[in-house]
């Protein structure tokens, strides 16, 4: 999939004009699909557009930057399609510039029902569906641990949240739809540059943020108990608390036969009452950051922000 030069030409006059505390009154009209704890994903109301969803990443300073990510990006699609058998949905990669010259890469997937999406159909599917639903997505998991124990010089992460994952209403397979934060270790080394990930941070928070949880964060997504555990936690966000214990009680009897340690209610609360913390402080400041760019410097502020969070 890639898009035509016209809609290429399209896309840069919709970053142009795009209004980023009022999305829905750019230029070209979009709306909010979704949000995650770095870039935002929605659709752009123009012919040629409206079949794709887009998240932006207002995250780069240079093209050299640019191409970095990108090439990372490629081989982790590559990695999770041809290596681990991961299914993703139709994508590309398109790069524009805003009106100051500055380079944003938009990760296009094509758009999918937004009621085939897992944090939505966990509202709409019976009880025992939706454990189902959890059971498949371990499998698609450990297809990514299986891949890391046959062999050491490659490591992929991976964020297994509810949200990531949509029903295929051709098959009903799985499709994994997070792929900008394209975690991978060769030789144990991150090829991802993981300080882009502070780029959105206030500059007055991202010192802490580096020197208490960018680490931490990060390494998170190369455990499959800690995947577990924040996909288990991602119910709490969702509103549905009451799944907790049989979700756990899907994940340890996945976890049996893997010998892997069995994780516990306590432990997922605790996950989530820190997890939720650390970005509710990160979302608030963030505000405060927006304000001073906006109102107090006059200055651009580059990033969409999400409404009040219920968590």
């Amino acid at each position: 999939m890639a898009l035509s030069a016209s809609d290429l030409e399209l896309l840069t006059k919709f970053e142009r004009g795009l209004d980023p505390q009022h999305p829905e009154r750019s230029t070209i009209p979009a709306r909010i699909l979704g949000y995650g704890e770095i870039s935002t994903v929605f659709e752009i109301d123009a012919d040629g557009l409206r079949d794709f969803a887009f998240k932006r990443l207002p995250l780069f300073y240079n093209a050299n930057e640019v191409e970095k990510y990108t090439t990372v990006h490629a081989e982790y699609n590559r990695l999770l399609e041809n290596e681990i058998g991961i299914r993703l949905p139709s994508h590309d990669c398109a790069i524009v510039s805003n009106s100051t010259g500055r380079p944003i890469v938009y990760i296009i997937q094509k758009k999918l029902p937004a009621a085939a999406i897992g944090n939505r159909t966990i509202h709409t599917l019976a009880h025992d569906q939706i454990l189902t639903l959890v059971k498949r997505v371990l499998h698609e998991l450990n297809k990514v641990w299986e891949f890391n124990r046959r062999q050491t010089r490659a490591q992929v992460g991976i964020d297994g949240q509810i949200s990531n994952w949509v029903i295929d209403s051709n098959d009903e397979s799985l499709l994994y739809v997070d792929t900008s934060t394209p975690l991978f270790r060769i030789d144990q080394v991150e090829q991802l540059d993981t300080e882009l990930f502070l780029r959105s941070a206030p500059s007055f928070l991202v010192w802490i943020l580096r020197w208490l949880f960018l680490k931490d964060v990060v390494n998170r997504y190369y455990d499959f108990r800690l995947v577990a555990v924040d996909l288990v936690a991602n119910f709490y966000k969702e509103q549905k608390p009451e799944l907790i214990p049989d979700v756990i009680q899907v994940v340890n009897d996945f976890f049996s036969s893997l010998n892997i340690q069995s994780i516990t209610e306590k432990q997922v609360n605790d996950y989530y009452k820190e997890d939720a913390l650390i970005w509710s402080l990160y979302f608030n400041m963030r505000r405060v950051d927006r304000f001073l760019h906006t109102r107090i410097l006059r200055k651009e502020y580059p990033y969409i922000l999400p409404g009040k969070i219920k968590r």
